[in-house]
């Protein structure tokens, strides 16, 4: 679900509400935020695949300095679109939030000189629990516009979407 906050501009700057429970409600989003992280990362950066197994967390992504490409992998065993992903560019300028339902897996690559991300989760983060997929999977076929990202050294060793066993189950 992609999702544009009302922006007010005037000659002050720009004023527009991060988080409104009921306005999400309202968009058939009734869930509920129990952790914030900011993710500060320079150009080339790629920073994913990444799902946490147990609790996968929902997800309310939104760029708030700089230009990213951002994926998500259906990795939901059972799911009609499993293995299926969807690339979306996304800018500060634009101010939209992008929702990502538990179970999916998350990355993004920084295409600007700086970009700082704000995601809001529903569940906490748990290193026991935290999992990642290689981000060059060739059965995901994802084109991120980067040919040599800067890794962290987890995700520069992460498996193939296939060779992992602990994925979340899809709830129809």
């Amino acid at each position: 679900m992609l999702i544009q906050p009302v922006v007010h501009r005037d000659a002050r700057g720009l004023f527009l509400e991060i988080h409104h429970t009921d306005r999400y409600r309202d968009a058939g989003l009734d869930v509920v935020f129990v952790q914030d992280n900011l993710s500060c990362s320079r150009r080339g950066v790629l920073r994913g695949l990444h799902f946490q197994s147990p609790c996968p967390q929902g997800k309310l992504v939104m760029v708030l300095r700089g230009d990213i490409t951002d994926v998500i992998v259906d990795i939901r065993r059972g799911s009609p679109t499993f293995g299926q992903h969807l690339a979306l560019r996304m800018t500060a300028d634009a101010h939209q939030q992008l929702w990502i339902p538990p179970g999916l897996a998350h990355g993004f690559v920084v295409h600007s000189d700086t970009a700082d991300v704000l995601y809001k989760c529903t569940e906490r983060y748990r290193p026991d629990a935290q999992r990642a997929i290689r981000w060059d999977d060739p059965d995901l076929g994802i084109d991120w516009g980067i040919s040599d990202p800067i890794l962290s050294p987890r995700d520069a060793a992460a498996p193939p979407l296939s060779a992992l066993t602990d994925l979340p189950r899809w709830m129809p």
